[in-house]
């Protein structure tokens, strides 16, 4: 990851290093997630030449598996997709997407980075070897296209399939618990806010109420969200879940193509899928760690150290 991150910053020139290469210290920039098409602090891929387009992929990659990888990758294409369905009125575009490095990757022992744009914000923060991940945000609009009732494209298909089947096995006094609301919220509790609640309330149906079949679909659920990251860095969130209840809730109606929504929630962990715009079918996903997004672990920690040594 640094050296990916190096090898971006020395493939830009001097005024897209000025856009991308941001202090570390700017908080306000630093702690972003906006996945909607607005303005984003630093440099966009389009006014990039190839090599320091590629060289920004090549970052995006050192965060993500490789299905999470091929997710983003659909997600980008789906704006033009978008773009069609609404006759090119917006002019929205698969290089409308910023990279922005903050501090120095070469040199300083902290620094962080971000790949984002419209339904992808992917924040990675890194303490010397450490890495915190997070937010992780992947969205698609539309979030299926079908031809003849078959599917063409579905990014975030496991994100909803997975749920569904969690509730079906839950059975009616499991959905009783698990369903918290008739109707589904706009959009994601923690929105683009910054900092992300550490509980979402109602909690909805804690895990150690279900049975064998369902609790298992639940902790594969968890495991879908964590496994977006590459294979040491999941295993590591995914023990840290472990020792924590998790509890999971849904809003909405539970037919298929209704708007719905739900929640998983963890010590340090949430969890958020929404589908409840566009009849439908246009989705929302992030993964969240109320308590550590954008290194607030890792940072606390060495505040925490640097203070007892000037005792």
């Amino acid at each position: 990851m640094r050296a990916a991150a190096t090898g971006l910053l020395q493939a830009l020139d001097d005024d897209q290093l000025r856009l991308a290469a941001l202090p570390f210290a700017d908080d306000a920039a630093r702690r972003w997630i906006e996945y909607r098409p607005r303005p984003r602090p630093g440099a966009c891929l389009a006014d990039l030449d190839r090599d320091a387009r590629k060289a920004a992929h090549r970052l995006l990659a050192t965060a993500l598996s490789p299905h999470a990888y091929a997710q983003a990758m659909a997600v980008v294409a789906l704006e033009e997709v978008l773009d069609r369905r609404e006759d090119w009125r917006r002019g929205r575009h698969s290089d409308d997407y910023w990279i922005a490095v903050f501090g120095d990757p070469a040199r300083d022992e902290h620094w962080s980075w971000r790949f984002e744009g419209h339904h992808l914000s992917v924040t990675m923060t890194i303490a010397g070897e450490r890495v915190t991940p997070g937010p992780l945000f992947l969205g698609a609009n539309p979030a299926r296209v079908t031809y003849a009732g078959r599917p063409v494209s579905r990014p975030l298909g496991p994100e909803e399939d997975l749920a569904r089947a969690l509730l079906d096995a839950m059975g009616s006094a499991g959905r009783a618990m698990a369903i918290v609301s008739d109707s589904a919220p706009a959009d994601i509790r923690t929105a683009t806010h910054p900092r992300a609640e550490s509980r979402i309330g109602p909690l909805g149906v804690a895990g150690g109420r279900l049975g064998p079949t369902a609790r298992a679909l639940l902790d594969q659920l968890v495991a879908l969200y964590l496994d977006r990251l590459p294979t040491e860095l999941a295993a590591r969130e995914a023990a840290r879940v472990a020792s924590g209840e998790l509890h999971f809730a849904w809003e909405g109606p539970t037919g298929p193509e209704r708007r719905h929504y739900y929640r998983v929630q963890g010590d340090d962990l949430l969890i958020e899928y929404d589908n409840t715009s566009d009849d439908g079918n246009h989705a929302h996903t992030v993964l969240r760690r109320p308590l550590s997004d954008f290194g607030d672990d890792v940072l606390g920690a060495h505040h925490g150290r640097a203070h007892r040594e000037t005792l």
